[in-house]
């Protein structure tokens, strides 16, 4: 939900509680769009008044049909676009056709948003329209979520994110504010928001097979390095291998060197040592050289088995989804992979931040995934709106995965067991670091404390 404080500047200048309602909304929607080149009302019914587009963006563009926005978006097609639709299904007999319509009109990098009236509660609409306290014509159409669901299915998208919010529509001099920020997080009573905020990503392959940076962390590793590349698949497009040294004790850097200038295969090969530490700003400087338009990480220990990044690319290739994350907790692992303590502890931060993310993840920490560049760049953004809290490199990449609403899909993977060196991971020391980022991420995204929705 929006934080506090948002809604209670946008109380100050409101002039009723439909003002205060659509900025809780707009707050939300702002945690999306902000990211976009590009922001589009489309299709406002007889009831908008106008109030959640000004909130939003005074200047936002207003399109009635499918052929407008195709003219409007014919520059944009590989940049992020939103398209707003404010309570338009709600008011629509044949939302499966306008749907498919804004499949067929709109670029594989474009998302759209959704306000959809909550179908439980659909008397109170009626019954705030018969009072007079809501204004224009009623809502006619409630859509559940399973049926709305296979209405995106149906239409080519799929749902990526569904957030609930206004609870309680006065502000009641802070009061409002309060239960409508704790209310989101109580299961049950949750399902009761008067709104939702949904976002559909269009499912489209790409016609092209595009180029793919691997950024392979390395410290300690000087056993690995060789076999990092020789067991890597062929893939369809080109490929660009990068390796970031980081510290190492052993010869790991000679031996990345000796690969470098020996290595006459397919593949491009960069070497950088690290200036900084850890694996995250390893991972940060591997990704600012990397010239592929989707991106990747390997661990250099190969647990992740290197012969299965093809299912990565291929996911992202087909459409699936846009962020594709690794996991390695639904196959057997091999021997001694992962000690018991850590199984338990993957276990326990992929249920807790599946809860935080309003996103399915089945393991969280798998060092393994993939997103387009252009994408990175967004979370990048992000990462600055939010903060620069993450030493790991995991969260920081599936925190704006969720909250952008990519669609993310879990690839799993048998992990297998290290063959060289010993683990950089201190269970406890580290596992505390993660208590604390899944406690930002509950407070931030959960609760809705993202800095950069106060603006």
């Amino acid at each position: 939900m929006p934080s506090m404080d948002l809604a209670c500047a946008s109380e100050k200048s409101s002039k009723g509680w439909n003002r205060y309602c659509n900025g809780l909304i707009a707050a939300e929607l702002k945690s999306i769009i902000r990211y976009c080149k590009k922001v589009i009302q489309y299709a406002p019914t007889g009831a908008d008044q106008g109030t959640l587009r000004r909130l939003l963006d005074e200047d936002m563009p207003v399109i009635e049909s499918p052929d407008e926005l195709v003219a409007m978006l014919k520059d944009h097609s590989d940049e992020p676009v939103s398209v707003v639709l404010n309570g338009t299904l709600n008011h629509d007999f044949d939302g499966q056709t306008l749907l498919q319509n804004l499949h067929q009109a709109l670029p594989r990098a474009a998302v759209v948003n959704m306000v959809v009236y909550n179908s439980s509660l659909s008397w109170l609409y009626r019954l705030a329209n018969w009072l007079g306290i809501r204004k224009g014509p009623a809502p006619t159409t409630f859509l559940n979520r399973l049926t709305l669901e296979h209405i995106a299915r149906l239409s080519g998208f799929q749902i990526t994110r569904w957030r609930r919010c206004v609870y309680f529509p006065f502000y009641c001099f802070g009061v409002g504010s309060l239960i409508n920020v704790t209310l989101n997080w109580i299961p049950i009573i949750n399902r009761f928001s008067l709104a939702n905020v949904v976002t559909l990503k269009p499912v489209k392959p790409l016609e092209a097979n595009p180029s793919l940076s691997i950024v392979i962390p390395a410290r300690n590793e000087s056993g690995h390095i060789h076999k990092a590349i020789s067991r890597l698949p062929e893939f369809p497009a080109p490929i660009e291998i990068i390796f970031v040294e980081g510290h190492s004790k052993d010869d790991t850097w000679s031996q990345i060197q000796q690969l470098q200038q020996n290595y006459n295969g397919p593949h491009t090969i960069k070497a950088y040592q690290q200036t900084g530490k850890g694996k995250c700003d390893a991972v940060r400087l591997g990704f600012s050289k990397a010239s592929g338009q989707l991106l990747t990480i390997l661990d250099a220990d190969l647990t992740m088995p290197p012969e299965k990044l093809p299912l990565f690319y291929e996911a992202y290739v087909s459409g699936k989804a846009d962020f594709i994350n690794g996991s390695r907790l639904v196959y057997p692992m091999e021997g001694n992979a992962m000690r018991p303590l850590n199984w338990l502890g993957n276990r326990f931060f992929a249920r807790a931040l599946s809860w935080v993310l309003d996103t399915p993840l089945t393991d969280s920490l798998c060092g393994t995934k993939l997103v387009s560049k252009a994408d990175y760049q967004r979370f990048a953004q992000w990462r600055y709106d939010f903060g620069d809290f993450d030493p790991f490199g995991d969260f920081e990449l599936i925190f704006p995965a969720a909250q952008l609403g990519l669609g993310v899909v879990d690839i799993p993977i048998r992990y297998g067991a290290r063959e060289y060196g010993e683990t950089n991971i201190s269970r406890f020391r580290h596992g505390i670091i993660l208590l604390k980022l899944t406690w930002i991420g509950f407070w931030k995204i959960k609760l809705g404390n993202v800095k950069g929705a106060k603006r």
